[in-house]
């Protein structure tokens, strides 16, 4: 991938779906995961790290997240659910939920802790497909793939109408796509490549966004703002699909695919709307 101009401002242009889903399999992430904490960063071509709070998502879901869970409505998808902290508590609570990610220690993690989880891209086929009532994209989710409108649309396509997204954003107000690698922090360059870590071999695109950006997108997705708020410095945007809006998708369901079934999901349930 190349980057190009956006904006002033050096971007990779995006990766067809599923490009760059093996990245996150690789053992600075796994590695992580299995103890529980750092150091993991996603490193850009210039060197530059974001850091990746791995000790939150490995614990129990805080005082934010929950700010966030209360907001789902009936049966709720965790897109990149990494080690199941959000899928396990929605559980608790009652709701159908089901997390995905291309990750297999991530997805073996949230099975431990009693989620449901498969091992799914968001732009695989996937179980349910336009019959979520919630679609969770915390953590930095929004930058899955590189490609904010894309990842709206297909979020669109998994969601009934009148669904809702709850995206996390970044405190800055920020429109950033770009390529980037997993690093430990404990590499050292590549010969004349610049490259860190274990990593080396696996850039994928990747976005970051303020919540001004991704309301622009949303505006032109055909998203209605439902709500903007922060907890403990983390602000969430949750939007909702026009009811009016007939299923989109980027990928296609099979037509005699299974719907979400009930041994996909803990048995504990609510009144929640049944897929």
């Amino acid at each position: 991938m190349n980057p190009v101009p956006h904006r002033g401002r050096l971007v990779a242009a995006p990766l067809p779906p599923g490009r760059g889903a093996t990245s996150w399999g690789t053992d600075p992430y796994a590695d992580a995961l299995r103890n529980g904490r750092g150091p993991l960063f996603l490193r850009r071509a210039d060197g530059w790290l974001l850091p990746l709070d791995v000790e939150r998502w490995c614990a129990n879901a805080d005082a934010a997240d929950l700010s966030a869970l209360g907001r789902c409505e009936g049966p709720v998808l965790d897109v990149g659910c990494g080690p199941g902290r959000l899928v396990a508590e929605l559980a608790v609570r009652g709701h159908r939920a089901l997390g995905i990610d291309i990750s297999e220690t991530a997805v073996a993690h949230t099975l431990r802790l009693g989620g449901a989880a498969l091992h799914r891209s968001v732009f695989d086929p996937l179980p349910g497909e336009g019959r979520w009532g919630t679609v969770l994209l915390l953590d930095g989710n929004i930058g899955i793939g590189g490609n904010p409108p894309l990842l709206l649309r297909r979020t669109a396509g998994l969601l009934a109408p009148g669904g809702l997204l709850i995206a996390e954003t970044t405190p800055q107000d920020i429109d950033e796509r770009v390529q980037v690698r997993l690093d430990d922090g404990r590499g050292t360059p590549a010969a004349g490549t610049g490259v860190f870590g274990p990593a080396a071999a696996s850039p994928f695109p990747w976005a970051r966004l303020g919540t001004p950006a991704l309301m622009r997108y949303a505006q032109a997705c055909g998203w209605q703002p439902v709500d903007q708020w922060e907890a403990d410095g983390r602000p969430f945007v949750c939007l909702r699909r026009d009811r009016a809006v007939r299923r989109t998708s980027s990928s296609a369901e099979p037509a005699n695919s299974n719907p979400v079934i009930s041994s996909q999901f803990p048995r504990k349930t609510s009144r929640d709307s049944p897929l």
